[in-house]
């Protein structure tokens, strides 16, 4: 079997991405050559890594999936191979509906991926605890991967199905996270993001109390240019990293706190264990402590029993609070869930208009707010070389989701290098610059 092609297509959060990679690393050490996310056809065996936490993540993997069963019917020669939330959740009813899927496994079943992969006959059990994540194949360009520090999370909230998929908060110790580290950066990583379903909750189960300062401080240690923190949960955030935030130059001044709503009684029925006057005050105290921080959050619109009021007291908070940046969605039902008990009396129509008026008011916000930043001089990392044009971020920023800032240089730029940038012009959510030489 050995030497012969994988394709492993990974759909949804970093999360997954960071299972597709570690999956990669072990194939290829098994001698496979392993791509992911390819066009070509000439593979031995393709890999779905799906996702189930929304509605369109879920319709995303289902399309791809049949793709593949398309490609699959007209040349037999891979094996199909589903894994990940959606597989997790929805195994019998995905064999069911389409029988082309050779094999299904879960969210923890790498090793059960591997036997079968192998030919391996071999009974054996799922994997129960996190082990370090060594030889990863980095799908992503090679000066920033994502770090995971736990896997699955202890929060309830009313509407969320991933407790019910990955299972408790389980953290990874600070000495296996900072091997990890160490060994991105020895392939080339200039940039980590630290990713978990709940990264404030980090260390409660191992050392009976959060951790998520003293593990900055130990990957403070280590050669890398960033850090970045992802995912952090509002109720309870640890604010001793605020203050390290802004004495370590490492750790970008940036932080992604899904917020949800602002309403008291949505926030109680989302069962967020926080209030709107709690937000509001936590939000000041993390710009007075670290003046130039760039926030993002996320935010649910449509939420069952959602009324126009309600969703105009969001509209106002958001005009308010002035983002840095900003995600939205419409409330979607997942099985299991309290929320999916409630009456989703919200039209799909007025969710998206909801949704389309908090869009357009973030965008004139995000408009205002990068027109502030013309003549500022900042550091940006170059990701990649598009037409004319070298796309980089700053510390502000976030891969794929948030600003990029894009520069006309009559010089050469390296990848994954790391330059000073005037901005001369700004759009939404575009930087213009020029290189300060």
């Amino acid at each position: 079997m050995k030497g012969k092609k994988i394709n492993i297509v990974s759909l949804g959060c970093s999360k997954n991405t960071v299972d597709s990679e570690s999956l990669a690393g072990k194939l290829t050490n098994e001698g496979f050559s392993v791509e992911f996310n390819s066009n070509e056809t000439a593979f031995d065996f393709v890999l779905i890594n799906t996702c189930g936490f929304i509605d369109k993540a879920k319709e995303e993997s289902i399309n791809t999936i049949l793709e593949f069963v398309n490609i699959k019917n007209t040349n037999k020669n891979f094996k199909l191979i589903v894994f990940g939330c959606l597989a997790q959740r929805y195994k019998d009813d995905l064999l069911k509906e389409i029988p082309e899927i050779d094999k299904i496994f879960g969210v923890m079943n790498q090793k059960d991926i591997l036997d079968y992969i192998l030919c391996s006959n071999k009974n054996t059990e799922q994997l129960t605890e996190l082990k370090p994540l060594i030889n990863r194949q980095l799908s992503t360009p090679k000066h920033y991967a994502y770090l995971k520090i736990s896997e699955g999370c202890d929060r309830r909230c009313a509407f969320c199905s991933i407790p019910l998929i990955r299972g408790k908060h389980v953290s990874i110790p600070i000495e296996e996270i900072v091997n990890q580290a160490n060994e991105l950066i020895k392939q080339g990583v200039k940039e980590i993001i630290l990713i978990a379903q709940d990264t404030t909750y980090y260390g409660m189960d191992l050392y009976g109390k959060r951790r998520l300062y003293d593990l900055l401080v130990a990957l403070c240690q280590t050669d890398i240019h960033w850090i970045r923190l992802q995912y952090a949960y509002p109720n309870q955030f640890p604010e001793e990293v605020l203050s390290l935030m802004q004495k370590e130059k490492k750790i970008c001044h940036y932080l992604d706190m899904p917020l949800q709503h602002i309403n008291d009684r949505i926030l109680c029925s989302m069962k967020r264990n926080i209030t709107s006057n709690e937000i509001i005050s936590l939000i000041k105290r993390i710009k007075d402590k670290v003046d130039d921080i760039a926030f993002r959050t996320t935010l649910i619109v449509g939420y069952p029993t959602e009324t126009k009021q309600e969703f105009n007291e969001l509209l106002s908070f958001v005009k308010q609070a002035k983002f840095d940046r900003m995600g939205a969605f419409t409330y979607s039902k997942e099985e299991g869930t309290e929320a999916a008990l409630l009456d989703d009396n919200v039209s799909e129509k007025e969710k998206q208009k909801r949704l389309d008026i908090l869009t357009d008011i973030q965008q004139e916000i995000s408009f205002d707010l990068n027109q502030k930043k013309i003549g500022k001089t900042m550091e940006v990392i170059i990701d990649r070389k598009e037409n004319d044009y070298y796309v980089g971020r700053t510390q502000y920023d976030s891969p794929e989701v948030d600003n990029e800032v894009l520069i006309k240089s009559k010089h050469k730029l390296n990848i994954g290098e790391f330059y000073n940038v005037k901005i001369t012009s700004a759009l939404e959510f575009d930087l213009y610059g020029e290189v300060s030489l």
